[in-house]
């Protein structure tokens, strides 16, 4: 079985990309601590999770336990490793979508992952690791990313009055920690965004990585940042004036070739 499983299930925005860029970059060098399984090798377990926020019913509870069982059967006993897994869909859709205000799929998600974890490894210590931010910051964040990724057309003052409530990162983490035994670890992205390797850095001392080693580490630049408010306010335009799903995915793809074209100062 193996030395420990350690699962970082978000919370989104909240620097999991550049943490998990930090594992994928440093995999080799890793790799004989660590089995890191990120988003590309549980795409099925990702969608029950997500799934189930939006759902919330028995048969894709069920869906989702099955299939982290089969990952967790899929990866093997790894008895001189530890098995870290890290994607923020493992506590659902972003809040913010429509019937999803909050984090409170999350403990159940969570709560679902320790009980097999504990079944099907008993005696192995299983640790959940947590990233939060600000609540404003997050909600700036989070409501971009929507407009992004989405067809939002909602403005900004109505989607915070609305999601402001769920953007209490540390009520949503509170619940998880009540849902698993143990203790569930938490850092803020506020606390660690000056760290070289910013917050993989906590998650790979939960996984036993010695600071001698995480010091040889590469750092990677962050990812997923928010864009220029510019960008941004062309891409809820686009959303509003597109009804075509595909016509408005060309458009916001434009927007976004363009700036990436931009130069910056």
């Amino acid at each position: 079985m193996p030395r420990a499983i350690v699962i970082h299930p978000g919370f989104h925005k909240t620097g999991t990309s550049t943490l998990q860029q930090v594992l994928k970059h440093n995999r080799p060098a890793l790799k004989g601590q660590m089995r890191i399984v990120l988003k590309g090798e549980m795409k099925d377990l990702i969608h029950a999770a997500r799934g189930y926020s939006t759902w919330r019913d028995p048969f894709t509870l069920d869906k989702f336990a099955h299939r982290f069982r089969a990952l967790l059967e899929r990866v093997g006993q790894m008895p001189r490793r530890v098995l870290c897994l890290s994607a923020e869909e493992l506590s659902g859709h972003l809040p913010g979508r429509a019937g999803i205000p909050d984090y409170s799929a999350a403990p159940v998600l969570a709560g679902e992952m320790a009980r097999i974890a504990g079944e099907m490894h008993p005696g192995t210590p299983i640790r959940f690791y947590l990233t939060l931010r600000d609540r404003e910051p997050w909600l700036h964040s989070a409501y971009w990313e929507h407009v992004k990724a989405s067809s939002m057309t909602r403005d900004w003052e109505d989607f915070a009055r609305t999601t402001r409530p769920g953007a209490d990162l540390t009520t949503a983490a509170d619940a998880v920690a009540v849902a698993v035994p143990g203790t569930v670890h938490r850092r803020r992205l506020e606390d660690c965004a000056a760290h070289p390797l910013g917050p993989a850095a906590p998650l790979l001392d939960l996984c036993g990585i010695p600071a001698e080693v995480q010091s040889d580490l590469a750092p990677v630049p962050p990812a997923n940042t928010r864009r220029d408010d510019s960008v941004l306010l062309a891409l809820l335009a686009a959303n509003r004036a597109y009804s075509d799903r595909d016509a408005r995915q060309a458009a916001k793809r434009a927007i976004l070739d363009a700036a990436q074209e931009t130069p910056h100062d």
